[in-house]
């Protein structure tokens, strides 16, 4: 590789991507120590109660076993912040699928024979898992996910959307969607030194916040923990915190004296790791006969489990989007005997702006108006809710530039309007917002004296590109080229670093990196006298600068577009394009860049048509708990697909002016395919997935 791929922006291969086409980048669950051993989880098969007994005797009896851990003999952990995590310490069962055993064994086949030996005893109380708007227990809480107001009022929306000459009231449903990585939560741990120092190699997000986590809980200095990520199949949010895995691996490997790998089987992924929250909303808009809105109102409801507060903040990206002057945004929550939710791929913004985008769909078909023309005559000059001034915003140049690489133009705007045989075909639009987060981080920069570099960061690729993209910073900064700079990410001994979470871990790492090389480049301008043979090391710490108050609005944004057919006969949806345009800031490396933009845009479609989970009220459990179950969309599923960006400058957001863009794909997706649908059939869906027979029932109508 060149210096010419040290440019930033420029389509750099994967640092990595020969070690993993051949199989060397070893995960989690691939670190063969001598002595190793395998635990396999036993989950509670009763929705609500207490362990009453336990009969391991049959499990120990069988060949490889070498213990089964229990809430009465395993390791006592301290309270953890997360409850979630608090497995094995007492006799009570929140949901179905709480650990209540774990046997450790010398294979993964012997442990897992084992497990189903193990014969558990429960008193079991009454449970209740359904979630509905008018449930008795719905409660409003202080503040939805990423400290949100839950509620935020502006105005009288009440009256507004009274007066208005245009009204839409609609409600739609989101159901619960499992985040389902290719490589399932895994962790190997490993206590050296007479149990003095740990070890734990295990697929996560972030492992700085691993190692606190499990100093906190086993009451261990920080520094004699190391935790490494070095390769992670996928997370889509479900790794970003510390999952039940991990806690049992160290637990398994203080028992047994050995290494022990804990790999969540993926049936039991459903119920251990979380999932999105089911979303149920309730939006109302008024709008003049032009087209500007007067009144906007985006009630949601969502679940969470007995055990944490965990609120999906959809009614948030309502607050940012749109100019109206008269407003409610309001989230109520519902505790019920089911699995801790947690972050999946944009949170709160993929139902949110679901909702949000499908009803401005209807809102231009009450108006007769253009769906694009309606975005337009209400974008705003400042955000809504807060009235602070956007660092940029070029939606409407996203919309546009949409239009004209789909062919919009030529669109008849009428429902029903394009047949083809026994397929009906409609095309859709939708924006997408993702507001730029960004978090302290520190980073380390050296010279060698052969004239190369080594960049060292807590980073954490989760197949995103990051080490490729933070080495061409590095390059960028240091005037050098590419292949001289190498880049250490994935380990807790690394210099300290966020987690991959948020849209925020370029923009974060990205922000320490550069200031590190630059701070290097001028050190080595400046000296007369050849490197020592260690060379020379510069640090940075971006503590006060990247978590400083900003008196902008920052958000990236960007615009859908879908075509669909819908077969009359069968009911089946099929996707022919999407077509998505971005304002992300300056794009890092258009190939990694394309990667992501791509990948949530899938996962917008699987929202839309394929992925779907149902909670069984008699037994308290996700139905869907397998990728036999629960699909998720391939390649076929959309023949035509295609991410494009503007070039937007925008300087209020760190040295390389980059905004995140591993979520912003997906949010909006399932809108612009479900308006494509209603284009085509005439019918208006509101309940996701569009499965063959929710359309084949409502075409048959």
């Amino acid at each position: 590789m060149t210096g010419t791929g040290s440019t930033l922006g420029a389509p750099a291969e994967r640092r990595e991507g020969h070690q993993k086409v051949t199989g060397s980048a070893r995960y989690a669950a691939e670190h063969p120590l001598p002595g190793r051993a395998h635990a396999w989880p036993v989950p509670a098969t009763i929705a609500r109660g207490r362990v009453t007994a336990v009969d391991t005797a049959a499990a120990l009896d069988l060949p490889g076993v070498l213990t089964v851990l229990t809430h009465e003999d395993a390791p006592r952990i301290a309270d953890p912040d997360d409850p979630t995590l608090a497995v094995l310490q007492d006799p009570r069962v929140p949901h179905r699928g709480w650990c209540v055993a774990l046997v450790v064994a010398r294979s993964p086949e012997e442990a897992r024979a084992a497990a189903g030996a193990v014969r558990v005893e429960y008193a079991v109380e009454e449970h209740d898992v359904a979630l509905r708007a008018d449930h008795p227990d719905v409660y409003e809480p202080e503040t939805a996910n990423g400290g949100y107001p839950a509620r935020r009022e502006h105005g009288d929306p009440e009256g507004a959307f009274a007066s208005a000459p245009v009204r839409v009231d609609a409600a739609y449903r989101v159901p619960p969607l499992h985040n389902h990585p290719m490589e399932p939560h895994t962790s190997t741990a490993h206590w050296q030194g007479d149990q003095e120092r740990l070890v734990v190699h295990t697929s996560s997000q972030g492992t700085t916040t691993v190692r606190a986590t499990l100093a906190a809980l086993f009451g261990m200095p920080e520094d004699r923990i190391t935790v490494t990520a070095g390769h992670v199949g996928g997370g889509f949010g479900s790794k970003g915190t510390p999952r039940p895995d991990v806690v049992l691996a160290v637990m398994a490997a203080r028992r047994t004296g050995r290494p022990v790998t804990v790999a969540l089987p993926r049936r039991h992924l459903p119920a251990s790791v979380g999932h999105r929250a089911p979303t149920l909303h309730r939006i109302r808009l008024g709008a003049g006969t032009d087209g500007r809105l007067t009144g906007l109102t985006h009630d949601v409801v969502t679940h969470s489990s007995r055990i944490k507060e965990f609120v999906e903040q959809a009614a948030v990206p309502a607050r940012v989007m749109y100019a109206v002057p008269h407003s409610r945004t309001l989230h109520r929550l519902v505790r019920l005997d089911v699995p801790t939710p947690s972050w999946m791929r944009a949170p709160g913004e993929a139902p949110g702006m679901y909702a949000l985008e499908s009803a401005m769909d209807e809102l231009a078909g009450e108006l007769g108006m253009d769906p694009i023309q309606l975005r337009l005559v209400n974008e705003p000059d400042r955000e809504p809710d807060s009235g602070k001034p956007f660092s940029s915003r070029h939606l409407t140049e996203c919309l546009r530039d949409g239009a004209r690489r789909f062919g919009w133009a030529g669109r008849d705007p009428r429902p029903r309007s394009h047949a083809e045989g026994p397929l009906l075909v409609g095309t859709g639009v939708a924006a997408a917002t993702y507001p730029v987060l960004v978090a302290p981080s520190t980073a380390e920069a050296r010279a060698l004296p052969d004239g190369t570099f080594v960049v060292r960061i807590n980073a954490t690729d989760i197949g995103t590109g990051a080490r490729t993209v933070l080495t061409q910073v590095a390059a960028d900064a240091l005037g050098t080229p590419l292949d001289r700079v190498r880049t250490e990410v994935g380990d807790s001994d690394l210099p300290s670093a966020p987690l991959a979470g948020g849209s925020s871990g370029t923009a974060s790492w990205g922000w320490s990196v550069h200031e590190a090389c630059t701070r290097l480049a001028g050190a080595l301008a400046a000296r007369t006298s050849p490197l020592p043979d260690e060379g020379i090391t510069v640090h940075a710490d971006t503590t006060g600068q990247a978590d400083a108050d900003s008196p902008y609005a920052r958000h990236a944004f960007g615009a859908h577009f879908a075509e669909t057919s819908v077969d009359r006969v069968t009911g089946e949806v099929r996707v022919r394009r999407l077509l998505s345009v971005y304002a992300a800031g300056r794009i890092l490396n258009a190939r990694t860049a394309r990667s992501q933009f791509i990948g949530g845009m899938t996962m917008g479609l699987g929202m839309a048509l394929t992925e779907s989970s149902t909670m069984d009220t008699a037994f308290g459990d996700f139905t869907e708990s397998d990728l036999a179950a629960y699909h998720v969309p391939v390649h076929a599923d959309v023949p035509r697909i295609e991410a494009h960006w503007i070039d937007e400058e925008d300087a209020h957001l760190n040295p390389m002016g980059s905004k995140g863009i591993g979520e912003i794909g997906i949010v909006g997706t399932a809108a612009a395919i479900g308006n494509a649908v209603h284009h085509a059939t005439g019918i208006r869906f509101r309940d996701l997935p569009l499965t063959p027979d929710k359309v084949l029932a409502a075409l048959a109508d």
